[in-house]
């Protein structure tokens, strides 16, 4: 552990505002500085401080489309780290309803970088191995030849996830249930077939970058997984 700075992340991560920025983009989709800004209750010049500073120390990478300048987590690496440390962060008390919605909605359903979390991206994980779709491999999961037809039949791009320059699938545990979901090439795929597809099981919340909001379809599929909605959840 001597050959690595981590006080160097440390203090980077110390910040409240860098923070805030950070946990805005944990949903894996770029955001302007402006965004950023809002997302951390802090003004634009400042949160172009904060992410110079990420930029400089590796967190966070910036793509220029136009007359506007994007910015996002700079590996999945990153957002599995921030992920991991969630389970030893003391959790932020919680004063006002708004707050306790938020927690309630975010450990249902949220992105956790670019896949799917909470009590969903559990049932996800748990179901797609009782179906026998997932099987254990070296490093985490294969798919197996009716996993192959099921995900496809769900819209995942099983290509693009097979071709990526990172870990294919693995479990990764989740900080609010303390349980697996799935991470890796392919639940990044998953995910973007069941947020963005042509019959999406999720909507991202308007309210909150992370939270996602099952659809009544997503409902129904989740159910046959094993899901069970939470009495009054968001």
């Amino acid at each position: 552990m001597y050959d690595v700075d981590l006080a160097a992340v440390g203090a980077l991560l110390g910040n409240p505002s860098r923070a805030a920025m950070l946990d805005a983009l944990m949903t894996g989709r770029a955001l302007t500085a402006t965004e950023l800004a809002r997302a951390a209750d802090i003004t634009p010049p400042t949160a172009s401080e904060h992410l110079a500073k990420l930029r400089d120390g590796g967190l966070v990478g910036g793509v220029a489309q136009g007359r506007h300048r994007y910015h996002r987590l700079a590996s999945p690496d990153v957002g599995a780290a921030l992920e991991s440390l969630s389970l030893i962060a003391p959790e932020k008390k919680v004063t006002t309803l708004r707050q306790s919605s938020r927690a309630r909605s975010l450990a249902e359903a949220r992105t956790c970088y670019d896949h799917v979390a909470g009590r969903c991206g559990v049932a996800l994980h748990d179901g797609l191995l009782g179906r026998g779709w997932l099987i254990p491999a070296p490093g985490g999961y294969a798919v197996s030849e009716s996993g192959v037809e099921g995900l496809l039949g769900w819209g995942v791009d099983l290509a693009a996830a097979r071709s990526a320059r990172r870990g294919f699938a693995r479990p990764c545990l989740d900080w609010t249930e303390r349980r697996e979901h799935l991470a890796g090439a392919l639940a990044a795929a998953l995910a973007t077939a069941l947020i963005e597809g042509p019959e999406p099981w999720f909507r991202r919340r308007a309210d909150d970058h992370r939270g996602l909001r099952p659809t009544e379809v997503g409902r129904t599929r989740l159910a046959e997984l094993g899901w069970e909605p939470v009495a009054q959840s968001a």
